[in-house]
Formats: C-alpha cells, structure tokens, sequence
C-alpha cells in the first residue's frame, strides 16, 4: 500500500532530529522554540567568531558538562562564558531548550531541568516567537518577537534575557562592568575555582557604589587591590593603560555605572579575565601564527607590583616602588608604629605631626603624583568650584582631604570631599592630579618654607 506518513504527533520530533542530526555545529547561529542542541552540537555565531554548546573542563575527572560560549576560529578551546557554573550536567547528555514561555532551559538525561534564564513572559504566559541567537560579539540573546499575548502582532521584538548581563570569568569588548540601578543588575566577574572547574572560585572584581566609582577586586570578602578612583579621564590608580589598540571608558549616571572597553581593530581578539590561579585580572588578545596556530599573548594584568596591594601603607601612608622602605607618610604625618614601619610593614598607617584646629587655623597641602585615596565613602558635590570646596572642607571638621571629582579635558569639575581617613594611595612619576590635603597651618608654613 506505499508509505504511509508517520502519525502526526511524531512528525515534530523526526523533523527537529533530520534537522539536527547532520553534524555537530548546527548550520545556524539561532535557536526557535522547535529546535535544541545536545551533546556535541553547537550553534556558530553568524560570523563565525563564538560558538555556544556543551563542553566538559579539560582536566575534570567525573565528566561534568557545562553550557558554554567559547571561540570557534582559534585552536585552542577558550570558554569566555558559562550558563550553569553552579549546576553542571551530571547525567548526560544535556540537552538545551527555549521553553514555551521564553526562557533557555537546560535538562540532564533524564530530563530534570538542570538550569534556566530567568526571561519568562510573565507568569504562566507564553512567549511567541522566542529566538535564542548567538551574536558575533560573544552575547547570547533571547528575545521575545512579534506578537504580544493578546495575539495582536506588535511587529517588535523585545530582548528579554542576554548573556552579557551574567559575566562569568571575562569581560568581552562592548561588555560592561558595573550596576544598573533600574534593572538592579549587577555585572561581576569571578573567577573559576580552577581550570578543571568553572563554579564560582576565591577572586571577585566588581564596582563599588558610592563617592567616585571605583573598581575592587575581591578575595572571599577582602579586598585585595583597587583601580583607583575613576577622574573623568582616568582609573587614578592605572594612569598608564591608554594605548591606541585599546579604547575603555568609565560611565555614571544616577541610572547606571559601569567599565567597559572596545578594540579599534575588530579581526583582533581580546579578552580581559579575572585568573583565580593568580588572582589578577588580565588583558588578552589572541596573535595568529603560521599554520593556523597562534596563541594569546598577555598585555597587561593587576596587581602589578607589591604598591597595589590593597592599603598596603594604612592610613594617610602612601606606598611609591621607587623607594626603600615602599611606604612614607604624607606630608604633615608620621608613623604610627615607628618600629614596625622600620620593619617594612606599613599596615598600621600615619598620624598627624599637628592636630587640627578645625578652623581658620587650618590650610592644605598639594599633593598631584598620586593615585586617589579610595572614595567609596567620599562625598560628591556636582557643580561646585574648586574655592566652594576649599570651604566646604574647611567647613567640616571630619575633612580630611578634598579634589576636583571631574578632570576630563583639562578641566575641573565638580568636588570630592574625603570625611574619612585616606587609604590606598600610591604615588606615580607622572601627574596624576592634585588633591588637596588638610593640615594644620602651621604644618603647611613649615612645608613652604622647607620647600
């Protein structure tokens, strides 16, 4: 009687396994509600620069299994994301969906649902139209297309959930490092706990709010270096990492804060990952060699040197790699401990030579080769003169220290006001820009005349 057609119920399932079967990278950089990829498949982005499937880490003995993103034109296998580095596949193969109300979804061998985006249409809706697509900048995006829920067609579409806003170990051109306040993201990245294990490892790097923004990177709930505040034109605490390949820039406003970078050549290959090996962020690019090989080649990492170690010189101390012992006091201060500081450790700060008189008795004291102390609890005042600030400190017996929040282009704008002890200096060679140190008068006339 000829063939007959397979019942209609099994007719979805053959089409998606005749669609996915032919070979391991799926000929699409998509994914729709019909389609999913398992085991050794993958999507390729449209240009073909990332690829998104399952891989177990090298070295890793059990065969644990993680959703990642890694790139698909260099040899050597470099994952730059990872969807579930807290739940990994135990039970291959794994298998990933976009679920019928939008979301990508994980399921094991036994198909419990291992990990999903948070992205639903809402609760219980349905999501028309979803698509997953991996895109040339690394960035995994669903978005919700076409059609609201009443079934009138919008002719929109609306991202819903993307990758970029769950870094893992590394930051991507174009990536961003920071909080946004209106979605109440917050974009870290931390290290993984070894080369054989992507969970969650020791090193966190991340923004702390408040004052100036800043960048700190974290052991477990220490601090271990700082970048230094952000001055409008620089990260005060790595006034060298201008360079003409290599583009980065600071964002605030009251929505949002954030790092990010961009390559002026798009073909080269960049990455900035936090090493928990080393516990250093790092800045990689990739250099092509003969034969198709090449390798990555580091151009620059932090901390650098035993100056960026977090605080290294306590209060009022500064630390400066040139000199023997690495940490002096400011101006118009002295050891706390003279004993220990003989000793090389600075940890226990400065006090001042002559106390305050909080008053007219009072003056500054320039100081300009040196990375900002830490402003996370500094205030900000936008819009005031650098006189306006000059008293407002004065004003405040709690001042210590006060500075122009905006350098950029030359000029100063705006105030920063420190009412907290100054840590985490260092100084430069270079200039870096001037912060205004408050001592009492008689102190700054004795500095003058020492000249």
């Amino acid at each position: 009687e000829g063939m007959r057609a397979p019942p209609p119920s099994l007719l979805p399932l053959l089409l998606a396994t005749a669609f996915l079967s032919p070979s391991p990278s799926i000929a699409t950089d998509k994914l729709d509600q019909t389609a999913s990829i398992a085991g050794n498949q993958t999507l390729e982005s449209a240009g073909g620069v990332f690829r998104l499937g399952f891989f177990v880490p090298p070295g890793s003995s059990d065969g644990r299994a993680y959703l990642g993103i890694w790139y698909a034109s260099i040899p050597e296998k470099t994952v730059v994301w990872v969807a579930n580095r807290r739940n990994p596949v135990v039970r291959p193969p794994g298998v990933l969906t976009l679920s019928s109300d939008g979301r990508l979804v994980i399921l094991d061998g036994r198909n419990a649902t291992v990990w999903s985006s948070d992205n639903a249409a809402g609760s219980g809706g349905v999501a028309t139209r979803a698509t997953a697509q991996l895109l040339d900048n690394g960035d995994l995006v669903v978005s919700h297309g076409g059609e609201s829920q009443s079934g009138s067609t919008t002719g929109r579409t609306s991202v819903a959930w993307e990758s970029f806003d769950y870094p893992t170990d590394t930051l991507l051109p174009g990536m961003k490092l920071g909080v946004d306040g209106r979605s109440g993201i917050s974009r870290n990245i931390t290290s993984w706990r070894s080369a054989a294990d992507p969970s969650p490892g020791a090193y966190t790097f991340k923004l702390v709010s408040g004052g100036l923004p800043e960048f700190f990177l974290f052991r477990g709930l220490s601090k271990t270096y700082a970048s230094g505040p952000w001055n409008g034109a620089e990260l005060t605490g790595v006034p060298n990492l201008k360079s003409r390949d290599f583009i980065f820039t600071v964002l605030s406003n009251p929505d949002e804060t954030y790092y990010t970078y961009y390559v002026s050549d798009p073909s080269v290959l960049s990455r900035f990952v936090l090493n928990g090996t080393t516990g250093q962020v790092q800045r990689f690019s990739w250099h092509r060699g003969g034969g198709g090989g090449g390798g990555w080649s580091g151009f620059w990492h932090f901390p650098l040197d035993p100056c960026d170690s977090y605080a290294r010189c306590g209060a009022f101390g500064y630390c400066d790699v040139g000199q023997s012992p690495l940490c002096s006091c400011l101006p118009g201060f002295r050891p706390r401990s003279p004993q220990r500081w003989s000793l090389g450790d600075g940890s226990g700060g400065c006090v001042r030579t002559t106390n305050l008189s909080c008053g007219a008795g009072d003056g500054f004291w320039t100081v300009s080769r040196m990375k900002l102390p830490e402003a996370t609890s500094a205030t900000v005042h936008a819009g005031v003169t650098m006189d306006q600030c000059r008293k407002m400190c004065l004003g405040n017996c709690s001042c210590r220290a006060y500075a122009a929040a905006d350098v950029s282009g030359g000029i100063n704008r705006g105030c920063v006001i420190w009412a907290v002890d100054l840590i985490d200096m260092r100084q430069y060679p270079e200039v870096v820009q001037d912060v205004y140190i408050r001592l009492a008068q008689s102190e700054v006339d004795a500095l003058t005349a020492a000249g």
